[in-house]
């Protein structure tokens, strides 16, 4: 029925208070999720090496000093690509091919940032644009079709987002 027993998340899995929840997710054995800090660094893992058979967890991601896990999705079987923006709003979208699968570690840097960080990321297909909700009651969509502009090599800074982008640089 869904219903639990009312017991908090953090009690079943030995949470500390001050340690936010980034996302949960079912873990399937053929997903792959892509996991970012803020600082721009990220990787893609399989679900299956993400999965703790402790209380205590597991540790994926060692970000950097002063860095903290930002995001954590699962990657489409079809995606290709990944979108990436930052807090200064360039966006940068690059091949998933260049980011490598580990189990473990700081990963690799996603986007360069002169101030700021890392505000949202998501893999794509290409072919299929970049898609976001227009905001409001609507409940409209835009896609961006052409990605061209935006395409460079993982690591770079990109260029500024497309107009009707969210403000709050989230996809």
């Amino acid at each position: 029925g869904g219903r639990g027993f009312g017991e908090p998340v953090r009690a079943s899995i030995d949470l500390d208070g001050t340690v936010p929840i980034v996302a949960f997710l079912r873990a399937a054995a053929a997903q792959r999720l892509l996991v970012a800090a803020s600082d721009g660094r990220g990787f893609v893992v399989p679900a299956a090496e993400v999965v703790a058979e402790t209380r205590k967890g597991k540790t994926v991601m060692t970000p950097r000093i002063g860095a903290r896990l930002m995001l954590v999705r699962p990657v489409g079987a079809a995606d290709d690509y990944v979108a990436v923006i930052g807090d200064n709003r360039k966006l940068a979208v690059f091949p998933i091919g260049e980011l490598p699968e580990m189990t473990r570690g700081q990963g690799v840097q996603l986007q360069r940032y002169r101030d700021g960080g890392l505000a949202d990321a998501r893999t794509l297909v290409f072919a299929d644009g970049l898609s976001w909700a227009m905001g409001g009651a609507s409940g409209r969509v835009r896609t961006e079709a052409d990605l061209t502009p935006w395409r460079t090599a993982r690591g770079a800074a990109g260029r500024m987002a497309p107009t009707g982008f969210p403000r709050d640089n989230r996809f």
